[in-house]
């Protein structure tokens, strides 16, 4: 394993930490006694952990050194709803991350849930494709400025070079499998 995979590796195992116990990067940072840039960068592979901060920050997660680097010798296959990690997001009611350190993979699978009160999804061009699954409800696709509607069983695939929106319609909760390629955090 080289260095870099090594950096993202501990990044992206700190990251599901956190995230599996609800915190923010800036209250981990609180906690650690670092900054939240840093955080977000160590997570990000970004930069490298000395030993002090990885400790900091295990403490900080309730976390034992020992486990943190213990491997599991069999790899995970199927995931399950104590696997998934909730994060807050702006616009939406809920959103789940499906795979644990999926950063390290070439696809991102999230659910994410809407009601029809909730802004949506909004985000500028960035590289990659996104394919969403409607598993409840209906939803407003805008890219650009053209508008698609897709209902429960139906999906959708775009590049997602151009501004693009997502959001319930109706007056009912929506549900969607939204899978982002290559992953851009």
């Amino acid at each position: 394993m080289t260095s870099i995979e090594i950096v993202n590796k501990i990044g992206s195992k700190l990251q599901a930490l956190r995230n599996a116990q609800g915190l923010t990067q800036e209250e981990l940072a609180d906690r650690a006694g670092l900054t939240k840039g840093f955080i977000s960068q160590v997570e990000r592979g970004l930069t490298s952990i000395s030993v002090e901060s990885l400790i900091l920050l295990l403490n900080a997660l309730d976390e034992d050194i020992s486990d943190f680097f213990a491997e599991t010798s069999e790899e995970d296959i199927v995931f399950g709803k104590r696997d998934r990690v909730s994060a807050s997001k702006d616009g939406v009611t809920k959103y789940e991350y499906l795979i644990p350190g999926a950063q390290n993979w070439s696809m991102d699978p999230v659910m994410i849930e809407f009601t029809p009160s909730d802004n949506g999804i909004e985000e500028g061009p960035h590289e990659g494709e996104e394919f969403g699954y409607v598993l409840e409800g209906c939803i407003t696709l805008e890219l650009d400025n053209k508008v698609y509607k897709a209902k429960k069983g139906e999906c959708f695939y775009f590049d997602s070079n151009v501004n693009h929106k997502i959001k319930a319609c109706g007056n009912k909760k929506s549900k969607i499998l939204l899978i982002y390629s290559p992953i851009s955090y």
